[in-house]
């Protein structure tokens, strides 16, 4: 599993081989959302390791792992959930959570770099894109309408490149911050 070690650039396919086979023989792999959620805590973890360095931005990495963590466990606990409106349920706090996400890196700017935060910008928009599709299939309507977000087969099975145009750039050398 890949973890605190390193800063290295990652791939999301090696870290997809490190993710342990019970967590991918679950069903809940199978959605698109929800690997790239714990991608994103993955490689968050080492920017908030980063952000820790510094006293001033300490209050900020605590918010911002525990908002990138909330993504994914989110959408696990919609989807064990029996009836389409309580998925829909955690499906929107796992939405609220990836743009609080996306917040708190906009605000991380400065010690993380412009190439880590457009990148985590990048993949959590992609994150929301998918949810944003995933609340409406459970709910049975459309709160938002803003085509930059519409996805298609959200809980299918899908590769990173089916997600969106830039999902595979997204994935392929994903930088982390220097220490």
């Amino acid at each position: 599993m890949i973890g605190a070690e390193g800063c290295a650039d990652v791939t999301y396919e090696e870290w997809e081989g490190s993710v342990p086979d019970v967590i991918k023989a679950d069903a809940l792999w199978k959605v698109t959302a929800y690997r790239l959620s714990l991608f994103a805590a993955t490689v968050g973890w080492q920017d908030v390791t980063r952000l820790m360095q510094d006293r001033r931005t300490r209050a900020l990495a605590d918010q911002l792992y525990r908002a990138v963590g909330s993504i994914g466990a989110n959408i696990a606990e919609g989807y064990s959930r029996g009836t389409g409106k309580d998925r829909a349920h955690f499906y929107e706090y796992a939405l609220g959570s990836a743009r609080e996400s996306r917040d708190w890196y906009y605000k991380c700017a400065a010690v993380l770099g412009d190439q880590v935060t457009t990148h985590r910008l990048g993949l959590l928009t992609e994150v929301i894109r998918l949810l944003l599709t995933m609340v409406p299939q459970q709910r049975g309507f459309v709160r938002e309408t803003d085509p930059s977000y519409t996805a298609q087969h959200a809980d299918e099975k899908a590769t990173a490149t089916d997600a969106g145009p830039n999902l595979a750039n997204l994935l392929s050398a994903v930088p982390l911050p220097i220490e």
